[in-house]
């Protein structure tokens, strides 16, 4: 059997980072970006309002106070998106709104809280410093600036600053598009009533959901039955409009097992043993012309989601590249004993404890114990050389709570 690491190494070396594109920047959210992004001009881009109030010389109501108003002729009103008529003269104000440019002559905003509000005069309460409540050009970014580097993940506050030089069009490495394929006669669809000997497919509902956590954009492919021509057709409708196939079953000893002897001859994919619990069946290759990579997982719905925890996710993350390929690992107390197969790495379902201890979940670790899964938030690792963890014995443990 090939031990886990050595496996990763294949999967990830079968894989590289998508070619970049040239996208809206609406669909550049969550793509990370293949190229430096300068500045066309500079943030802010002109000096302006950041208060409603009243545009003024500052010099001219140095003295003012509650008990000593000073009263300006109202002589402008500039909304945002607009540029004064007037410029400021002696004894004057003018009406500005919040991001609205600041007209020639003014230095300073005063706040509407402090004044009268008055609309064909004003009296200002209060004095300002020169400049405040003033945004200046360029203060923010200079014309120039890379405001985003190569290899940065757009998320919400990049999409806000690409937006506001100006990018209608990003270069980024796009979502993989991957394609999920559940095999099995024994499958239905969810909602289906089920026959005796029949169960619901849940693999591909799970494997969609983690693509899209792992930054992929998958689609589901309805159950397979194991027929090979129907499974051969299924894999030649994907090729052409995804990066990655992703097939769940068929990869174990089984006499109806038809993934292997349809992928050998649409590509070359190889097919193992791995040393881990669950997940120990695997393969992984290529198929048709353009040599599409596919990755094909047990059908037990936990050692699925496991499998795909350590081989499919970094393989999206490293296409969509992204520098950072593994959850955070980290060291933690176990709470209770467990139990590991030898020679085997074995990924034990745990759930978090509010003292930072994990303790394992569900009725067991049987790969088909979706219970446990659905509760856990951990993963405790246990090494291939040991067979049993002790309540108290400290243990690596993969973090599901974040990316």
């Amino acid at each position: 059997m090939l031990n886990v690491d050595d496996y990763r190494a294949r999967i990830l070396g079968s894989v590289e980072p998508l070619a970049p594109l040239n996208v809206p920047l609406s669909s550049a959210h969550e793509c990370v970006l293949a190229e430096d992004v300068s500045a066309p001009w500079p943030l802010p881009s002109f000096d302006n309002s950041s208060m409603d109030g009243y545009a003024v010389a500052s010099a001219e109501i140095a003295d003012a106070s509650a008990e000593s108003p000073v009263s300006l002729t109202v002589i402008d009103d500039v909304p945002a998106g607009y540029r004064a008529s007037e410029s400021l003269r002696p004894g004057t104000a003018i009406r500005i709104m919040t991001g609205a440019p600041m007209p020639e002559g003014a230095d300073a905003v005063v706040p509407v809280e402090r004044t009268d509000a008055g609309v064909d005069t004003v009296l200002i309460l209060d004095s300002v410093d020169p400049g405040a409540y003033v945004r200046k050009a360029a203060e923010d970014v200079v014309a120039g600036d890379v405001v985003m580097r190569a290899g940065t993940l757009i998320g919400a506050r990049q999409m806000a600053i690409l937006a506001a030089v100006g990018c209608g069009t990003v270069k980024v490495r796009p979502r993989p598009r991957v394609a999920v394929i559940s095999t099995g006669s024994e499958l239905v669809e969810p909602g289906t009533p089920l026959r005796h000997g029949l169960i619901t497919d849940s693999n591909s509902y799970l494997l969609v959901a983690a693509c899209h956590e792992a930054g992929a954009d998958a689609y589901r492919v309805g159950p397979i039955i194991d027929d090979e021509a129907a499974f051969m057709t299924a894999i030649e409708d994907q090729l052409h409009r995804c990066d990655l196939i992703l097939t769940s079953g068929g990869v174990s000893m089984g006499a109806y097992d038809t993934v292997k002897a349809v992928l050998s001859t649409l590509g070359s994919v190889d097919f193992m043993k791995i040393a881990m619990n669950p997940g120990m069946p695997q393969g992984h290759g290529h198929v048709g012309e353009e040599r599409t990579p596919i990755i094909t997982l047990p059908g037990n719905p936990v050692s699925s989601y496991i499998s795909f925890e350590n081989f499919v996710r970094p393989a999206i993350r490293l296409m969509r590249g992204l520098p950072d390929l593994d959850r955070p690992i980290l060291r933690a107390r176990c709470a209770a004993s467990l139990t590991s197969p030898p020679h085997k790495r074995q990924f034990a379902r745990a759930v978090f404890l509010p003292s930072g201890d994990v303790a394992p979940v569900g009725t067991g670790q049987g790969s088909h114990v979706l219970g446990g899964l659905a509760e856990s938030d951990a993963l405790i690792v246990v090494p291939e050389e040991v067979t049993s963890v002790a309540a108290g014995d400290e243990v690596t443990v993969v973090d599901l709570r974040h990316a």
